[in-house]
């Protein structure tokens, strides 16, 4: 299983907002961010100034996602 942060990228378009105003409203690094966008593992902290920042709970930023190699 790995998570996948689609839900944020839809979330931030809805919100007409961007990775870098998301960067600016969060106070995240260029590096946070990219894990992001590669799907890998970031802090709990990171999710929760997203949250804060976008008024969101968590699972409307991410989801898990089974990879279907039979190593869930």
């Amino acid at each position: 299983m790995r998570f996948s942060y689609n839900k944020l990228w839809k979330l931030l378009i809805d919100k007409g907002m961007n990775k870098k105003e998301l960067r600016e409203a969060t106070g995240l690094s260029t590096t946070a961010i990219a894990k992001l966008g590669k799907g890998e593992n970031v802090t709990t902290d990171v999710l929760l100034r997203i949250c804060k920042a976008l008024e969101c709970d968590v699972c409307d930023i991410m989801e898990f996602i089974k990879d279907g190699l039979g190593n869930e």
